[in-house]
């Protein structure tokens, strides 16, 4: 067994180096290719850790023993024979250290030559590297020497094309100047030429139209002897007419007495004269007695119609349970107003009624069931009686005839048109009708369809006769035989059960209805007893002036009506609650009054509800009784001695709020709309009020039209409507022209045409064209000729109206024409009163700019609220939104201060050119805004130029009540949801519209804002822009486009908005650089985006918004000059904004104005508020 130490050294037998080693050895050194590679790599070997190294040495341990080990087992001995001896064994031992040693000393050497050629190799290459670097310091002197002559020669160059530029420019604009120079001098010229002949021909003109004045006098005068000859002679042929017919007439009488005389003889002959005639004359009476029953008949089927026709006429109508589930809302809303399924759906009814009434007085002759109290609850009142003026000196039999009339009892029909067609509505369009479901709304519901399932069962049984249906009552199913007569009273039992539910169902409905027009009589007995200075123990009629009499009989009157109102919705009781809340308003009117209490509109009688004014009137009964009535007074009393109390209807005599609106509008600079006052309220809330009031109008005259269309028309209001016209006309013409008008258009006499059954159409175009002519007398003369040919166009049309077949529609035209007429003509006297108004405001225009129009709104002000004193409380809501601006004003007004002195600062050291990078963050408007900051100064300069304490700046100088007053405009303006009149404080109670327009500007803002960050964020991440440049003329027209979008249609959605952003990317043919398949895509996700960032809660929308209202802030802080818009253009710019520093601008101005104005206005009351 060998040891260890003899393996070792055997190892050495199978190392073997050939020759070529000490040739190898004694090569030139040359530089292998991977050392070359890992020269040229930089040398920033990657940091190694302890560990690291550790692990690489402990592998070369391994590596080194593996190698030894497989050494030695090549180095082994083979087994030899024994015979060997022991001295070989020594002597190979030997000669193995030998070689071991001479492998040692050669690898010693060969890592020294290795080590040798290394150090070599980097001496080289830190000798190429100086030199390297040597080179590149020397090209990169060489190339800074030769950039910095470039520029000098640029700059140079660029000096030379400035000036030469300027000398060009300098002799265009005086090239410019003196071509201006001479068309002005061959413009005036060319004036001064035309002048003389216009001067010229109008004299020429003026000479023949008085010409031509004068043959048309003659004409006229011509015409109207021919004319007198003409009716002189109409009136001899109708004097002889007359006779004739009056001849004829007595011819007529005569035959008649005649006839009536043998009549009667043959009718007093004796009961037993027939016996004596024979059977011949009994045959012929019976075959007279066919034919006229016969004749009779067919009248009846031509004039009334069969129950079966009636029918048929009601099914063509297609008003059936599934049409209307089927049909929309309006729609069938529009046929059931029409006149012709009313009339047809009434005949039917008042049919089926009297069916139904024969057929029970056969079987009951007690009468049917009585549902009158319940048709009293839903029937119309009668629109019909004699007209609220009508003379009594002639019309007094008339007046005792409607007296008796009214005396008898009306006949209700027992089938209401609108209740039945209501049913209809209710089961077609439950939602629309019903605004909550409760046990009364289930139960209506229930029986409408009861009833219309009755009803149209009877429909069918009598277009197809009697039909089998399933008997309900039985388990099985069973078919039952239906009659008319047995449907007729299911049907008639279904409507009473319907009837009863609907009218419960409406009482709700009535009792609201009832205090409303409880509380307006209420609001009306106030206003006469302010306005008319009443006592508690009547008023002396001798101390009345005219006026206040006036007032005074005008209000009995709307009472009156009002009254028949109330007494139609609930009787008697409905009275005497009515009485019961104008007593108690009289009473706490008159204690208010007595305890020194101010009657002012916020600071109105709050009395308790127990009066002790009620428990003094008797005994213990008495008092106890009082007591209760006055705990349980209605509701509207006490809505009138609150908060909520219209102050225009109060205080009507003694403020003109329309006077102070026109007076308000030309204090801030703007002219008034010359449209009526609720007009202008309407187009500012929105359409929804101008399509009610239009549905109203129409809803008016069809009414109209309708009452003069029945069997027994009711003139009584068109008689009414020509008394309209007739005091409009009076109360614009002179006084002189009064009589003439009174008597042109008498009333009494166009009474009794149109009672006398026949509509004398030409009679009514005489009225009407003489109300025409007065018209256009009225008006302007530059205006006259134009109304002239528009009236004569508009008698054109009337006459084309009333040219039709005789007959009824000849009737029914005739009527149309009268209401066109009266409706044209009420249209034409408000539009002249419009003018009037316009003409007396610009008399006023001189008053109304100047110092004057603030001392009469600080008046106005001063009769509505009190003294500045009562300031308090009188004026809560102020006192409530300066509190609000007190907590922040130091707080804003010194971050304000803060911006402005850094942008001071900016200014002050940067030069006057604008950065490169401007518009990446939203561009610079103060460039583009030359045109646009001169329109604004201007408009501010407009708006106070006329008042004399404003400073034309309109800049805060940290005044504390100019501070509080714009600070709390802006607060006002920048909340998210929309601004109402109860949240608005008393001192801008007139500023409401101009405060809503603003708010609806500063909401745009937000909206186009974050709708270019959406686009700009967009086109980055589709990467569809190459340049900013592109970006830039991107986002101007897509600010173009959506402006005029949001201002044309404000109602535009989230899918317009990016339609239009869409739609000026493909103008800048970004789109050709999208795919059609990716537009879709990109509008869904802006679409999304924009949707997120408009959220009340989103980032975006916080950021924007911020943005916004520091802009708006530096407005109305810094004014509307250099100052304030830039601070409004830097914050702007922080969200890419910076386009729309016009728009904030012009926003802010208008804050800005109406803050001076409030501060000079209500200066006295601001500073009680704020003292105390």
């Amino acid at each position: 067994m060998e040891s260890p130490e003899r393996e070792r050294p055997a190892a050495g037998i199978a190392m073997e180096f050939p020759a070529s080693e000490g040739a190898l050895s004694c090569s030139p050194p040359t530089m292998p290719s991977w050392l070359r590679r890992k020269l040229s790599e930089p040398k920033t070997p990657p940091p190694t850790t302890v560990e690291e190294i550790q692990a690489k040495l402990r592998e070369a341990d391994l590596r080194r023993q593996k190698f030894y080990e497989s050494l030695s087992s090549k180095a082994r001995p083979k087994p030899r024979s024994p015979s060997r001896s022991s001295s070989q064994e020594d002597d190979l031992g030997q000669r193995l250290e030998a070689k071991l040693l001479a492998a040692e000393e050669k690898r010693l050497s060969i890592k020294a030559n290795a080590q040798m050629r290394l150090a070599k190799l980097d001496e080289l290459r830190q000798a190429a590297k100086s030199q390297v670097e040597m080179r590149f310091k020397r090209e990169r002197d060489e190339l800074g020497t030769k950039v910095e002559m470039r520029v000098r020669q640029a700059e140079a160059n660029r000096l030379r094309i400035l000036r030469a530029h300027r000398q060009r420019r300098a002799n265009l604009k005086e090239r410019i100047s003196q071509s201006l120079m001479r068309r002005m001098v061959r413009e005036n010229k060319y004036k001064e030429r035309v002048c003389a002949l216009i001067s010229q021909k109008r004299a020429d003109a003026e000479k023949k139209r008085l010409g031509l004045l004068e043959a048309e006098k003659r004409r006229a005068r011509a015409r109207v002897l021919q004319v007198q000859k003409a009716a002189n002679n109409i009136n001899s042929q109708r004097e002889m007419e007359r006779s004739e017919m009056k001849n004829k007439l007595e011819e007529r009488l005569q035959r008649a007495r005649r006839n009536r005389a043998e009549y009667l003889k043959q009718r007093g002959r004796p009961y037993n004269a027939i016996y004596y005639n024979s059977w011949d004359t009994i045959y012929e009476d019976a075959e007279v007695l066919a034919v006229k029953l016969s004749r009779c008949w067919r009248e009846f089927r031509r004039l009334r119609k069969t129950t079966a026709d009636l029918a048929g006429a009601y099914n063509i109508l297609n008003i059936n349970e599934s049409s209307v589930k089927s049909m929309p809302f309006e729609q069938f809303a529009l046929l059931i107003q029409s006149s012709y399924t009313l009339n047809t759906t009434k005949a039917l009814l008042e049919r089926l009624e009297t069916r139904f009434r024969i057929s029970r007085s056969a079987l009951n002759p007690s009468g049917a069931g009585d549902i009158d109290h319940l048709l009293k609850r839903v029937a119309s009142p009668n629109k019909k009686g004699t007209p609220r003026k009508m003379a009594s000196s002639k019309g007094g039999k008339r007046s005792s005839s409607v007296g008796k009339a009214a005396k008898t009892p009306a006949h209700l029909s027992r089938y209401q048109v609108r209740i039945v067609l209501c049913a209809y509505m209710i089961i077609g369009h439950p939602d629309a009708v019903i605004s909550r479901r409760g046990e009364r709304e289930t139960a209506l519901v229930k029986s409408a369809e009861m009833f219309v399932e009755e009803f149209e069962l009877l429909i069918v049984i009598l277009l197809n006769g009697p039909v089998q249906v399933p008997d309900e009552e039985s388990n099985c199913v069973m078919l039952t035989h239906r009659t008319f007569r047995f449907q007729l009273a299911a049907f008639d039992s279904s409507w009473c059960s319907f009837l009863n539910s609907f009218v419960v169902w409406k009482a709700k409905d009535a009792r609201s209805l009832e205090e409303d027009l409880v509380r307006a009589a209420c609001r009306l007995e106030l206003s006469m007893i302010q306005t008319c200075k009443m006592t508690p123990e009547g008023d002396n009629s001798g101390s009345l002036s005219h006026d206040m009499k006036a007032i005074q009989k005008q209000v009995f009157e709307d009472q009156k009506l009002l009254r028949e109102k109330v007494l139609h919705l609930s009787g008697d009781a409905g009275i005497e609650r009515m009485e019961d809340a104008l007593s108690n308003t009289r009473t706490k009117f008159f204690e208010a009054r007595e305890n020194g209490d101010p009657i002012t509109p916020l600071r109105p009688l709050m009395l308790s509800p127990t009066s002790p004014s009620f428990s003094s009137t008797g005994g213990s009964g008495k008092a106890n009784n009082s007591s209760v009535a006055s705990q349980k007074q209605s509701s509207v009393v006490r809505s009138l001695f609150r908060d909520e109390v219209d102050t225009s209807q109060i205080s009507k005599g003694s403020l003109d709020m329309e006077n102070l609106r026109i007076v308000n509008e030309y204090v801030h600079g703007e002219q008034p709309a010359w449209s009526d006052s609720s007009v202008a309220a309407g187009e500012n809330q929105g359409d929804a009020m101008a399509k009610i009031k239009e549905t109203m109008e129409k809803a008016f005259w069809d009414g109209i039209v309708e009452s003069m269309k029945q069997d027994e028309p009711d003139y009584s209001r068109v008689v009414e409507l020509m008394r309209e016209v007739r005091d409009g006309i009076c109360a614009m013409a002179p006084h002189s022209w009064r009589q003439e008008i009174n008597e042109s258009v008498d009333l009494e006499i166009l009474s009794q045409v149109l009672n006398s059954g026949k509509l004398d159409i030409d009679y009514l175009g005489n009225i009407l064209e003489y109300v025409l002519v007065t018209l256009r007398k009225l008006s302007t003369p530059a205006y006259e000729d134009e109304l002239k040919k528009k009236h004569q166009q508009f008698i054109k049309d009337l006459a084309e109206t009333c040219q039709v077949s005789t007959g009824q529609h000849s009737q029914n035209s005739q009527v149309i024409a009268l209401i066109e007429g009266l409706r044209f003509v009420l249209e034409q006297i408000q539009d002249l009163k419009r003018e009037i108004s316009k003409a007396r405001i610009r008399m006023l225009e001189p008053l109304l700019k100047g110092p004057e129009a603030l001392y009469y709104l600080g008046k106005a002000f001063t009769t509505r609220f009190g003294q500045p004193l009562n300031a308090l409380p009188t004026l809560p809501l102020t006192k409530k939104w300066l509190s609000t601006s007190w907590q922040v004003k130091d707080e804003e007004w010194n971050e304000h201060k803060s911006l402005l002195s850094e942008l001071t600062k900016k200014n002050g050291s940067s030069p006057n050119y604008l950065p490169s990078t401007a518009l990446r963050t939203g561009g610079s408007s103060l460039v583009k805004m030359t045109g646009a900051q001169s329109d604004i100064s201007s408009s501010n300069s407009k708006a106070t130029s006329y008042i004399e304490t404003i400073d034309p700046h309109l800049e805060c100088k940290g005044e504390e009540i100019d501070l509080l007053v714009r600070l709390g405009l802006l607060k006002l303006v920048s909340k998210i949801a929309g601004l109402t009149e109860r949240e608005l404080p008393e001192t801008m109670s007139l500023n409401f519209i101009r405060l809503r327009s603003v708010q609806s500007q500063v909401q745009k803002i937000i909206v186009i804002a974050t709708s270019l960050l959406v686009l700009r964020q967009t086109l980055v991440s589709q990467h569809v822009v190459s340049s900013q440049a592109q970006m830039d003329s991107i986002l101007l027209d897509s600010f173009k486009r959506l402006s005029t979008c949001l201002d044309s249609s404000p109602n535009s959605g989230i899918a317009d908005i990016i339609d239009v952003l869409v739609s000026s990317a493909d103008q800048d043919n970004i789109g050709q650089l999208l795919d059609s398949a990716k537009v879709q895509p990109m509008k869904e996700i802006m679409s999304g985006m924009l949707s997120k960032s408009l959220q009340e809660d989103d980032p975006v929308f916080a950021r924007v918004s911020q943005a916004v209202y520091l802009a708006m802030r530096g407005v109305v802080f810094g004014g509307t000059g250099k100052r304030g818009r830039e601070l409004a253009e830097v914050a702007l710019q922080k969200v890419g904004a910076g386009l729309l520093v016009y728009d904030v601008a012009r926003a802010g101005a208008v804050l800005v104005v109406t803050a001076k104005v409030s501060v000079i206005v209500h200066g006295p009351w601001y500073a009680n508020l704020t003292r105390e």
